[in-house]
This record gives C-alpha cells, structure tokens and sequence, in this order.
C-alpha cells in the first residue's frame, strides 16, 4: 500500500511507494508536473519556463488516489497535478551518490574474452523484417557497445541500408563512406595490410562520430581478422590496478590531431578517459597512431600520465580482453566508438580484403531503440 508524507516545511514529500521510501522537493515536482497546461499532451514537451513558477512554490497537500496516483496541490498559486506513482519510481532521485569514480549503469555490461562465444548478432533480413529482433540488436549495441550483422547484400554502399534502420550516416571529410583496403602512398594505416591496434576511431575530431559500421565485401586474404575490446572494462581494470593511473587519465585531455589529407587539419583535446561531474565512466579514446603532443598535463604528472598510458596500452592489447571474428563478404559489425574499440590483424599481400566503413551517431540508434522499447511496452500493457 502507497503513502505519501509531507515534510512540516512543505518544501518537500516522502513517498512511500513498492517498498521504498522516496522524497521530492516542491519545486521539482511542480517543474516536472505532467498536466496539459504544463507539458504539450501530444510532443510531451514543457510549456512553461522556471521563471513562471514562484520561487516559493511549496506542497500545500498531497494524497495517494486510486493506489497509482499522487494528487498534489501546490502554494502560493493553488495548483493542482497528478503524477503516476510508476513514474515517479521510475524518476525518483532521492538515492546514494556514487561512491566510486567510473561507475556505469545497469543497463551497461562490460565484458571481456569472455564473450567470444555469445556475440551479439543477427541477419540482416531478421533486422529488417522483425521489429522484434531489431530491437533486441539494438538493445545489445546499447549494452555491450556492439554487434554483429550476418546475411547482408555483398554490394558496395549496401551499409547504408544498415545504418538506415537505426538513424542517419555522418558525412566527414571522409566522405559518406570509405573504403579499407590496400592503398599505394595511403593516407591512413588503415588503408595498408598491417596490423592496427584496438583503436577508437576519430579522436581528433570533436565531436567524433559515436558509431562506426565496417561492412565486408571480399575476404579471400589470409588474416585480417576483426577484434573488439570494450573500453570500459579496460580502465576499470587500469582502475582496479592502479588507481591514480586512472585518476591521471581522467583528470588530463590528451591531445589528438589528423593532418593525413590535404586540405585538412583535424584536433580535439579531450581525456582519454572520460567521467561525467558524478563520476559515470562517459567514453574512452584511445587511438596512439593520432596522439598529438600532449602539453595540458602538468611537468610533475607527466611521468604517471606515460606510465598509465603505456599501461593502458597494455591492458588493450592482453588477448583476454578482446572478442575476434573473421568477417566474410556480406557480414559488418558496427561498434559504439565511445566505447568499444577495433582493431584487426595483419593479412597477407595475396588474395583481397575489401571492407567498407561510415560513421553515424549513438543518439539516434539509442532513440530508436527507445521509442521502440516504449511502443512494445506499451502494447504488451494494453
């Protein structure tokens, strides 16, 4: 059974709702009402601004109705709003900061070598065909930060049609696609035979696009497999291990730039390893082929700065953190590349190696799978 408490202040209620106790301050309350006088009913968007709700704004009283709804009525003004008690649950930020500097969320699952045998994947006809699948497929992006495609058109620019079902492709200087194979005189190293440590791709741009699709359309050389290895779990590792080496990575931009292209002169400053201002592991890069000289690092840092970079290195390149597969023409992979970085063996001059590459964003794929999760959830309530 649901209670609700209102603090003798006024400026703040306890709800007591599936076994927690959760408070709300006033003013949040009446910012987040869900009325259609303060939220548009059809886009859901807000209707008012702060400055037109009064500062003084306090719970005049407040009522559990019908088991699921809170009914507050709010002072100076006499406003009167409803709110879903499964939502407030869902919103509540009543809770324990976090204790811990690189923590993620539950819907975050970092894993390792580990995962070699369940890699997430899906044909492509599935994708297209099943909103049920595709879900799922985007669903495994947004936890692991990525997944596999199997059964796709062995057709040049087919990875369009990939990148279609979740969002739109980021043109770069680049260009809408490229091509990853061997050159004569190339501009990147990805365009050569040899081996490429795991990599985050773009660090130099800002922003750098946050999803990369590789896309396989002859395999008959030797090698060349493809690897992944996830970020997170490699500086929480370097955490768990050392953490002021982590701590240094964190707290310094490291210094990024491109310059392999006429015409073209690409640098960002960002930390290796990203935090948000609470703490949440928010991204990390890592890509020594475009380090630029780092000069934002203090002179008493920079020792631990190398050290923790080479160790990071380390911990990358250590075979049981990564998951290989071998792509054959019409399989791709795409990858969050804040998160999850590639990289592929050397393989050898006879035979091709043909894949093809574009970038697009996180948020789009994340709003897919999200309006996708809110559909189907509101479907199997009905």
């Amino acid at each position: 059974m649901s209670s609700v408490v209102v603090d003798p202040s006024a400026s703040f209620l306890t709800l007591y709702h599936a076994n927690k106790a959760l408070r709300f301050h006033a003013i949040w309350l009446r910012d987040n009402a869900q009325d259609a006088e303060t939220r548009d009913p059809g886009n859901g968007q807000r209707l008012i601004a702060l400055r037109d709700i009064p500062a003084e704004t306090s719970i005049a009283a407040a009522h559990i109705a019908n088991e699921d709804a809170l009914v507050i009525t709010f002072a100076p003004d006499n406003k009167m709003t409803t709110f879903d008690l499964v939502w407030l649950k869902n919103h509540g930020y009543d809770r324990e900061p976090p204790k811990v500097r690189g923590w993620t969320g539950p819907n975050v699952s970092l894993w390792t070598s580990d995962l070699n045998n369940d890699v997430p994947s899906a044909t492509f006809d599935d994708l297209r065909s099943d909103p049920t699948i595709l879900q799922n497929w985007l669903g495994h992006v947004c936890r692991y930060g990525f997944a596999k495609v199997t059964g796709a058109p062995v057709e040049a620019g087919a990875l369009f049609h990939l990148v279609d079902l979740f969002g739109h492709v980021r043109e770069t200087n680049y260009g809408r696609l490229f091509d990853v194979r061997t050159e004569v005189n190339p501009t990147n190293l990805a365009y050569t035979g040899a081996g490429l440590q795991a990599h985050t791709d773009n660090p130099y741009r800002d922003p750098a696009p946050t999803v990369q699709v590789l896309y396989c359309l002859e395999s008959s050389a030797a090698g060349g497999e493809n690897m992944v290895v996830d970020g997170f779990a490699a500086a929480r590792r370097l955490q768990k291990e050392n953490e002021a080496f982590f701590d240094v990575l964190a707290d310094h931009p490291a210094e990024f730039e491109f310059a392999g292209s006429s015409g073209v002169c690409l640098r960002a400053r960002k930390p290796m390893i990203e935090l948000g201002p609470d703490g949440e592991l928010i991204a990390v890069r890592f890509n020594n082929r475009s380090l630029a000289p780092t000069t934002r690092v203090p002179f008493d840092k920079m020792e631990t700065f190398y050290a923790a970079y080479r160790r990071l290195g380390d911990i990358i390149d250590d075979t049981a953190m990564e998951v290989s597969f071998r792509l054959e023409p019409g399989e791709a992979f795409i990858v969050d590349n804040t998160r999850v970085l590639h990289a592929r063996k050397s393989y050898s001059g006879t035979g091709t190696r043909w894949l093809q590459g574009c970038y697009a964003d996180m948020d789009s794929l994340r709003s897919t799978f999200a309006a996708m999760t809110r559909k189907s959830t509101a479907e199997t309530a009905a």
